[in-house]
């Protein structure tokens, strides 16, 4: 399984290859609700094929249709706009209100766009950030790698497209055992660039997760140099306070969106009065998600992952209370 990007970016990549014309759709604005975020990628070819998603209605059905026919992006990259009508947006299955604006793109076979799909692929192997910027006056098409993320813009006058393909969050593990192993192959999925710290090196040499820079030292310097922005989630997953308890003293003084620790309530507990002793304030502990991950059970690597990964994105989300909500519900209802 890859994310979503990266299985869009592939399949063009092999329809080109294999000398078959195909598009690729970007949502660039959305006024009102609507059920996928901007940046939201599709690809199809002549045959009917799609991967990705630009709507989870019935706006993929419609734009298939369009382009089969040759109404749209039959040779030149267009804007499109879905919704403008309340007739279409009941007839496309969009939420009232909604608007959907779209680049649509023809990619032909040709030594040149099957080095850009190359280039894009290739860059995201890597796990680093690919920026394409598609001017269509010009129709012209060009990619800065390594780039660092950036949120994707369309200036509508200059009917310019600004968009980065990559890691959009950093995942800054500490501990590389079998929890932190499920949780960076599935962060993975969704786009994170992934950091494993750990001085044991018998343990992060057994770390097999590919993609992931791995760092063989304490884990407060390494979040001094790789772990500071607020697009940053750390987690403490070793159970060795004397591990875990110096990369949190650091982490709590960054700017992550999100910092959890894995351990039950009563190690939890000891964990907190731990870091009072070593004069970390209250106010900056209470940052600390501890025990860490939504509490639906989880007791195997596996089910602990999701469950941490599942918190962090309802963090990020801000519906963290949300989730619990839900989770008390679905435990009062089968009780």
């Amino acid at each position: 399984m890859q994310a979503v990007d990266k299985e869009v970016l592939s399949q063009i990549l092999k329809w080109l290859e294999n000398d078959e014309p195909c598009w690729l759709a970007t949502v660039v604005q959305t006024w009102g609700s609507s059920p996928r975020p901007v940046g939201s990628v599709l690809a199809c070819n002549g045959q009917g094929h799609i991967v990705g998603s630009l709507s989870g209605g019935c706006v993929e059905d419609d734009l298939l249709e369009k382009i089969t026919a040759g109404e749209l992006a039959a040779n030149e990259a267009q804007f499109f706009q879905y919704g403008i009508t309340v007739e279409e947006t009941e007839k496309l299955g969009l939420p009232c209100g909604g608007h959907l604006y779209i680049v649509v793109e023809p990619q032909k076979p040709s030594p040149a766009s099957i080095t850009h799909f190359t280039q894009l692929n290739e860059a995201l192997d890597q796990r680093q950030c690919a920026r394409r910027i598609i001017n269509l006056h010009d129709q012209s098409t060009r990619i800065e790698i390594d780039s660092g993320f950036k949120d994707l813009h369309w200036d509508e006058a200059k009917q310019q497209l600004d968009h980065t393909f990559g890691p959009r969050q950093q995942l800054f593990i500490i501990g590389a055992g079998m929890v932190s192993q499920y949780l960076a192959d599935m962060a993975k999925n969704l786009d994170y660039e992934i950091t494993v710290c750990d001085p044991r090196q018998d343990l992060l040499s057994a770390f097999n997760v590919e993609g992931v820079r791995k760092i063989c030292d304490m884990p407060d310097d390494a979040i001094r140099l790789h772990a500071k922005d607020e697009a940053t989630a750390i987690v403490a997953l070793t159970h060795d306070p004397r591990i875990d308890d110096m990369g949190l003293m650091e982490a709590l003084t960054t700017d992550a969106f999100y910092i959890g620790a894995m351990g039950s309530t009563r190690s939890s507990a000891s964990r907190r009065e731990r870091l009072l002793s070593l004069d970390i304030s209250a106010q900056d502990i209470d940052k600390l998600h501890a025990p860490i991950g939504l509490p639906i059970g989880s007791k195997t690597p596996p089910e602990i992952a999701i469950a941490i990964l599942a918190e962090i994105t309802a963090v990020k989300k801000n519906r963290r209370t949300d989730a619990l909500e839900k989770v008390a519900h679905l435990s009062a209802a089968s009780a």
